[in-house]
């Protein structure tokens, strides 16, 4: 008996279908009135519906006004961040003995506290002007993507083929060559896998920077004002849009992949 497989993309409607499902049950009959205020009040679980109504009501503008900022500070944290990490990787390769330090200054910049570096960021850096992305955002989206993206290329860097190493060294190649001809090559896969990884920590990043950068638009001001205010439906609705934001840049890097590395995903260059 053959067995039925879905698609993908099937398998992950039909789980988010069984989430949204779940959520609407639970928050109109066990959950509904949780966290209400003691004078009666919205919970803090709204319907599906309720948030797709405050959505509505809010407006296209509301979001992309606010979104804007916030993916200018990601996109340029995620670049920053990247650019650094393939950097500082290529220099291992062609320096050996700064490994260590390297893949300690990496650990460590992936141990900080964002709530404590945050602030001193702030410090160092200054606000911004009224409506520009602010810097904090930008170097903690950075500091978010660093490490998983230099220890990713790393390894992908020393996984290359040593036959293929020893052609190249036999044919008078130094370790430039043997970078620029098999490394990067075969570091590829691991590379494009960092960078999805990178694209939802990076908003991550951004946001968190939000809360202490001094930025008056943005998706981390705007969830930060409707808590103030007591609009949960907002508060979830901007919530769900930073999560869309993460899962399309998610997807939109891992379709790129798909082309840029077909060998890594079993998927042939004519696409069959």
């Amino acid at each position: 008996m053959r067995r039925l497989q879905l698609p993908h993309w099937a398998v992950g409607l039909s789980g988010a279908g069984a989430a949204l499902a779940l959520w609407w049950i639970g928050a109109a009959t066990f959950l509904r009135g949780v966290g209400a205020p003691a004078g009666g009040g919205t919970g803090a679980i709204p319907t599906p519906w309720q948030v797709l109504s405050q959505m509505g009501a809010d407006g296209w503008g509301f979001y992309w006004r606010n979104a804007a900022v916030t993916l200018l500070e990601a996109g340029a944290g995620y670049a920053w961040g990247n650019a650094l990490a393939l950097l500082l990787a290529f220099l291992v390769l062609l320096v050996p003995p700064l490994e260590r330090l390297a893949t300690q200054l990496a650990v460590i910049s992936y141990c900080l506290p964002v709530v404590a570096v945050g602030p001193v960021i702030f410090i160092v850096l200054g606000p911004p002007r009224s409506g520009d992305p602010s810097g904090t955002a930008v170097a903690l989206a950075a500091l978010s993507v660093f490490f998983t993206t230099m220890v990713s290329a790393l390894a992908g860097l020393k996984a290359a083929d040593r036959s293929c190493l020893d052609i190249v060294a036999v044919f008078g190649g130094r370790r430039i060559h043997q970078l620029r001809k098999v490394r990067i090559i075969a570091a590829l896969p691991a590379v494009l896998a960092a960078f999805k990884i990178a694209a939802p920590a990076a908003l991550l990043g951004a946001i968190l920077g939000e809360y202490v950068g001094g930025v008056d638009r943005g998706l981390g001001p705007a969830m930060v004002n409707a808590q103030q205010t007591l609009e949960v439906a907002r508060v979830w609705g901007i919530a769900f849009a930073c999560a869309a934001l993460a899962g399309g840049a998610y997807a939109v890097l891992g379709l790129l992949s798909r082309f840029a590395a077909p060998w890594a995903s079993g998927v042939r260059a004519g696409g069959s």
